[in-house]
């Protein structure tokens, strides 16, 4: 990753994958929803990020350090009765979509935080969060969720629990770019760790998990000792500035949010990735 937030040379696979389809004028593959969650936790000094490195066997993103987030499931905008916060259309409007697809992303960022770090956004009313899941009846139905033998409203109804959107802060939106054989249209959101409640490493997609502060993840990468994708690593870098984590959400409110798709410039052999 260099320095210049705006071009990264690519190199390996990624580049490789880029150059193919400029040169051979691929078509496109359609970008599939995906929602992704920056957990954060405050720290004497600066809030910190919880950072998963996805396995070398993923298909998408291997050996890449990201977020806990995930594709959005078919089932996903049916919890419209085990929601509390703002509205799907109040969604709508900072996402960009419907308030059925709003629903959607926004039940896959609490699924998927569930699935890939033991932590759930939901609570048994609307002013409460669930304060421990460390149970194993919690763990079989994360499992269950993770292996899609259970659906998030039914797991939600079984437990009695509401999803509390309002943990939720929409921070950014980007596109996979339009090289890459998988592609995903995903929506980055914000929220703080719960009272009570630990991320555990649980899911079979990553290796690794850590706690970091969002300027020592950045000054990982740019060492070369971290990869990320664009995303990740600008939106750490966005991160920076914060001192706490109710700063990050209440600037969340506000925050604009338009789709970013990295292009490619290519120069003889290399191929630049380019955000504007």
């Amino acid at each position: 990753m260099v320095r210049d937030l705006k071009s990264q040379l690519m190199s390996g696979r990624m580049a490789a994958e880029a150059l193919s389809f400029a040169r051979d004028g691929r078509t496109a593959v359609e970008p599939r929803p995906a929602s992704t969650v920056i957990l954060l936790r405050d720290t004497a000094s600066r809030p910190e990020v919880y950072l998963l490195r996805r396995q070398q066997s993923m298909a998408f993103a291997a050996g890449m350090t990201v977020f806990p987030g995930g594709r959005v499931d078919a089932t996903d905008a049916s919890i419209a009765d085990s929601w509390s916060g703002p509205s799907p259309s109040w969604f709508a409007e900072r996402l960009g979509c419907t308030p059925e697809t709003a629903a959607a992303y926004v039940a896959a960022a609490g699924r998927e935080t569930f699935e890939e770090s033991g932590v759930l956004l939901a609570g048994p009313s609307t002013e409460s969060v669930v304060s421990d899941t460390t149970g194993d009846d919690w763990e079989a139905d994360r499992v269950a969720l993770e292996g899609r033998s259970l659906g998030f409203a039914d797991f939600l109804h079984r437990r009695g629990l509401v999803l509390r959107a309002d943990l939720l802060g929409v921070w950014a939106h980007w596109i996979t770019p339009e090289f890459e054989p998988r592609r995903y249209d995903t929506r980055f959101f914000v929220a703080a760790l719960p009272p009570g409640q630990v991320t555990r490493d649980v899911t079979s997609e990553s290796d690794q998990v850590a706690w970091m502060h969002p300027a020592q993840a950045v000054q990982a990468v740019e060492a070369g000792e971290m990869l990320m994708l664009p995303p990740t690593y600008l939106c750490c870098h966005d991160l920076i500035p914060y001192a706490g984590v109710a700063d990050v959400l209440a600037a969340s409110t506000d925050r604009e949010i338009r789709p970013i798709l990295p292009t490619v410039r290519v120069e003889g052999d290399h191929a630049y990735l380019e955000t504007t």
